[in-house]
């Protein structure tokens, strides 16, 4: 499969990009030289391979989970800048229609 201009100019306007020509001549030829190599890839044999799930054959090994209360909330309000009784006090990130300030 070649790349020709059209199809590079395709693939600019998806991506909102613009090139001059000799660009697109830098692209069309590097975008052959993906192909080849990624068409390399068929002349594997691939008959009786199994897909891989992963890599390797290690496994990972977890820790189990432990509940253990290491700072009480008291104590994580003790130093905030701003607090209520029981929660921190932080500027208001978003605006009632829910776009970013």
């Amino acid at each position: 499969m070649g790349i020709d201009k059209a199809t590079v100019e395709h693939i600019a306007k998806l991506a909102k990009l613009e090139f001059d020509d000799q660009g697109k001549e830098e692209i069309m030829k590097d975008l052959d030289r993906m192909l080849q190599f990624v068409d390399k890839l068929n002349e594997l044999n691939t008959d009786n391979i199994e897909p891989l799930t992963h890599m390797t054959e290690e496994q990972t090994v977890l820790r189990n989970d432990e509940i253990k209360t290491e700072i009480t909330q008291a104590e994580a309000l003790k130093n905030a800048p701003q607090k209520d009784s029981d929660y921190f006090i932080v500027p208001k990130v978003l605006d009632k229609q829910g776009s970013a300030d």
